[in-house]
């Protein structure tokens, strides 16, 4: 296909065509296995492109591959043909019937999104995948998507109620449920319909109607005892509904069209099944158990007891939790190291009933010598069980080295009373192959998620990955269970359809491909006449790791390459700013997939192993994805595989700055400190210079910095020099009546810009007791990391790593204002030092705090108390820092400005505040820092009364307020100040 005919086809779409090999890469993979190279990347925007595409499509003998949020396991969304991606503008949600309980929407909406919107009308979409902040009811329908609710609410094929789209001709139909007069009529031909329409119902009637293959089907499919199965197209479903079984369902295509994998046709509307919201109160029984084997014998008990959920956690993935910064905090609950946590979900109406029905499961369970402790978790807290749980795939990616837990087997289905057994079969038959499995998720529907530990990256594991499907696939046979359980068969399963089917029904499946898609534009390779599962994997067999001359260390996770690795794909950088978290504030403003966090990660992983050229960093696709990366550091709290995008960033640049040279405004924002400390001899003259007039305005114009902002100011002097003349004379005044002595980090922003409040510190700390030193040292470096200018900032920290380490040696604490400065002794310095320096380094980071983060300690330690501050009740606003945030928490700030017993402190719910250091100040970044703000963060605080206070501790998360909102937000310390009594 020439360039001329993808550029006719882009002019022709009120949406976009890309054909860039940017785009191309990007969406060359999912969240699965497979790596394959699509030919364009469509972003219809209006019902007409989609079908100018399918007519495309069959002129010029392609296939479409539609696709939402990508969080496919199976490969179902990477084919060579054009990929569809709708989870940008078909995202509306049309219609809600509170009456009848059904709504009607496109199918880029996110499902989470969905029941939030539902939420005042006391109804949800039931069905739940662990993905649900981001995945899309598209998708759901596609893969018959279902959770950990399944017990209660089945899957998402039970609650499709009508589709709407294009067949692969082009004509648009509807399809929904039918009685025996409306399938008859649909059967005998157009009224409204088209040809092709008919043909449909003609097919499956006569499919259906005979004999001999309603005698097949029923006996080759999976037991209909098992509530989760998606093997092949659901013609069992089918067969179960009117006509052909005369007391069953209306007959609905959409049973059908669910799993379906968008091979049979284009979808652009939905009505979909509401319930009514749970019961109000939920409780989660957290069993401990020695071994998975104990925990699948209580889940036998405790589904005898209606629960709304039953999900396995085993030690695999309870040991990756111990690492990740987010999933560490959620562990509160966990006793000892168990083989196997089974989790519980209880519901009722009071929370007597729900602990009434968790006493007496307990009560059998200690009867029955199962677990061996029984926690009951609820509230709140029990968001943080889940999310445990639902973090296990991406947690999984961070084993290191290049053997990975991998999704092939991962959705077998069995009857639940056959479940111990099977994975005992299964563990026996895997040992044979010397290998070990991770297991989790939904074993109260018969359905553990299953991951042996492979490297694809070798002839071995790349033949394992084929020799193990084949194996289990006969194992599941042998229960007459499904291959796929809700994750669908994609690439990875297909292959072995026709095995677990038999010979005359897989035709039978093929001959719906065959009437419904005649000439395959409809993701062809799925379901039917797939390719071997081992084929087109995203790491070949025999691949080797390049390894490259950096500058910081990437020894933790065997190189850089590896550390891109570490992103799976599973997409969680794709939830927007109404899921809450930081990551990724460039696509929660654009909703384009090139500015995720999986996007980043994926190019450069895609360059560093696949380039030719001598510096495999110089790629302009490299930067092109890069660009609104703000460094946030988000990802690596939130992304549950720790991808650090914001490490990754800076080398990137570094390497890149090697081939093509420093740019003059990145060495200006780099040199910050040192513009900073020339400045200062003469800082009314600077101030007139870079304030709001036409000075000022031409200043910003001539470093590239946006018209519209204002630039931070110079102080009269810089904090150091006040502290010199005036901590002797804060110190004495204790009269040894001290707390503790402290050290203070003289960051370069407090030093300059923001004076007021390190000389507030001081005095604040000075009234609680506490005596001051401030040692002298460099800069912290940020302002080198940020703009990747990793060999200065490197010899920073080293610098940094001497003087300061023995100052902490003996306990002190070194306290910082600024989160993203003293911070970085915390996160960077670790992997910027000498290799003799990292005993050091770790005892600096570990004695590096927020100023937040310390007062909290000494309010738990019971050395600081309410009756220090007033009795007057104020309400305050707080937004964090990204930093602080991603390795820190803003708990700790809540916590300090607690100390006022009357002092009510509420979260803003933002995530980055957009400025970013220099990147909202950046003349081409100014309208995206801005978006960012606008998400959340301007207009809460916008609503806020005068009276409020808005707290930020981080210096430009006060300047973006400042500038997008006009109002002045204070750091915590200038609050608590305030807040002494006098």
């Amino acid at each position: 296909m020439t360039e001329d005919t993808l550029k006719a086809l882009a002019e022709s779409l009120e949406g976009s065509l890309h054909s860039s090999e940017t785009m191309r890469r990007l969406y060359a993979t999912d969240a699965s296995a497979y790596r394959e190279m699509p030919q364009a990347v469509a972003i219809p925007k209006t019902e007409e492109d989609i079908r100018k595409l399918i007519l495309f499509a069959a002129e010029h003998q392609t296939a479409l591959i539609p696709r939402t949020a990508g969080t496919s396991l199976a490969g179902q969304v990477v084919g060579g043909g054009i990929v569809v991606d709708v989870s940008k503008h078909f995202t509306q949600i049309l219609e809600v019937n509170e009456q009848e309980r059904w709504v009607r929407l496109q199918p880029g909406v996110v499902r989470d999104e969905l029941n939030l919107y539902l939420q005042p009308y006391g109804l949800m979409f039931a069905p739940e995948t662990s993905t649900a902040n981001r995945c899309m009811v598209g998708g759901m329908v596609g893969n018959n998507s279902c959770g950990s609710n399944s017990l209660v609410y089945g899957s998402t094929r039970e609650h499709l109620l009508e589709v709407r789209g294009f067949l692969s001709d082009g004509s648009e139909v509807m399809f929904g449920p039918l009685d025996a007069e409306g399938f008859e009529a649909k059967r005998k031909g157009p009224a409204s319909g088209s040809l092709l329409e008919s043909e449909l119902y003609r097919h499956i009637y006569q499919t259906l109607s005979e004999p001999a293959n309603a005698e097949e089907i029923r006996r080759e499919f999976p037991k209909p005892s098992i509530p989760r199965r998606n093997t092949g197209y659901a013609l069992d479903m089918l067969l179960n509904s009117q006509p052909f079984t005369p007391d069953g369902p209306p007959f609905n295509f959409c049973k059908l069209i669910a799993g379906s994998e968008g091979t049979l046709m284009f979808m652009t509307e939905l009505k979909l099944n509401l319930v009514p919201l749970p019961p109000p109160v939920k409780g989660l029984l957290c069993l401990h158990c020695q071994s998975v084997d104990e925990s699948l014998r209580a889940n036998l008990v405790a589904l005898q007891y209606g629960p709304h959920a039953c999900e396995l956690i085993d030690n695999y993935i309870l040991e990756c939790t111990k690492v990740n910064i987010e999933q560490r905090q959620n562990r509160f609950f966990i006793q000892g190291d168990p083989g196997a946590l089974l989790v519980v979900e209880l519901v009722g109406q009071t929370e007597e009933e729900v602990r009434r029905t968790a006493a007496a499961l307990e009560a059998e369970l200690r009867q029955r010598g199962l677990c061996y402790h029984y926690p009951l978790v609820m509230g709140e807290d029990t968001k943080r069980v889940w999310a445990l749980r639902k973090a296990g795939l991406g947690l999984l990616s961070n084993i290191k080295g290049d053997a990975k837990p991998q999704p092939f087997i991962e959705d077998t289905a069995v009857d639940v009373q056959e479940l111990p057994e099977y994975i005992a079969e299964f563990n026996s038959k895997l040992k044979e192959y010397g290998l070990y499995c991770v297991h989790y998720a939904h074993a109260g529907s018969g359905e553990l998620h299953l991951r042996p530990i492979l490297n694809l990256k070798t002839e071995e594991g790349n033949r394992l990955f084929h020799t193990i499907g084949e194996e289990v696939a006969r194992l599941v046979k042998k229960y007459k269970g499904s291959l796929s359980g809700e994750h669908g068969d994609g690439r990875v399963r297909a292959e072995f359809i026709r095995f677990m089917v038999g010979d005359h029904n897989y035709g039978l499946l093929k001959d719906v491909k065959k009437v419904w898609d005649p000439h395959k534009l409809f993701n062809p390779g799925k379901i039917v006449d797939a390719a071997p599962m081992n084929q087109s994997l995203r790491y070949a067999p025999g691949q080797e790791v390049p390894q490259f001359a950096t500058v910081f260390d990437w020894s933790e996770t065997d190189g850089i390459i590896r550390a891109a690795e570490l992103c799976n794909g599973s997409g969680d950088c794709r939830k927007s700013q109404l899921m809450g978290g930081t990551m990724c504030p460039s696509f929660m403003a654009t909703r384009n997939e090139q500015d995720t966090t999986r996007a980043r990660a994926n190019m450069l992983r895609e360059m560093l192993q696949h380039s030719t050229r001598p510096n495999r960093f110089d790629h302009e696709e490299i930067k092109e994805v890069m660009d609104l990366c703000i460094s946030c550091k988000g990802c690596k709290a939130e992304c549950p595989s720790n991808v650090d995008l914001a490490k990754l960033k800076a080398e990137w640049q570094q390497q890149y700055y090697d081939a093509h040279g420093v740019p003059a405004r990145t060495r200006l924002v780099a040199s910050f400190n040192k513009s900073n400390a020339l400045a200062a001899k003469l800082p009314a003259l600077y101030n007139a210079f870079t304030g709001k007039g036409a000075a000022g305005r031409l200043m910003r114009k001539a470093m590239g910095f946006a018209a519209e902002r204002s630039l931070p100011r110079l102080h009269s002097t810089t904090w150091r020099r006040w502290f010199r003349k005036n901590a002797p004379v804060l110190n004495a005044s204790l009269n040894g009546n001290r707390k503790g002595k402290v050290l203070l980090f003289c960051d370069e922003f407090t030093n300059y810009n923001d004076v007021p409040i390190g000389q507030t510190l001081c005095r604040l700390l000075n009234r609680l007791g506490y005596e001051l030193h401030m040692p002298e040292h460099e800069e912290s470096g940020r302002t080198w990391l940020s703009k990747g200018l990793l060999r200065d900032a490197q010899q920073l920290a080293q610098k940094n790593i001497d003087l300061l380490a023995p100052l902490v040696q003996d306990g002190t604490w070194l306290i910082g204002l600024e989160p993203s400065a003293i911070l970085t002794l915390r996160d960077e310095y670790l992997s910027l030092c000498r290799p003799d320096q990292r005993e050091a380094a770790q005892q600096l980071a570990e004695a590096s705090l927020l100023v937040d983060e310390f007062l909290a300690k000494e309010k738990e330690a019971g050395r600081l108390s309410s009756q220090e501050f007033t009795k007057e009740k104020k309400t305050i606003r707080l937004h964090g820092h990204c930093h602080q945030k991603a390795l820190s928490s803003v708990i700790f700030t809540k916590k300090a400005l607690s100390l006022p017993q009357n002092y009510e402190v509420l979260l803003i719910p933002s995530g980055c505040c957009g400025m970013a250091g220099s990147f909202g100040y950046e003349e081409e970044h100014y309208d995206i820092s801005m978006q960012i703000g606008e998400l959340v963060l301007f207009p809460t605080v916008r609503q806020q009364a005068a009276e409020v206070l808005i707290a930020a501790p981080g210096t430009s998360c006060r300047h973006q307020i400042l500038d997008g909102t006009g109002r002045q937000a204070l750091h915590p310390v200038e609050i608590l100040w305030e807040a002494l009594e006098k």
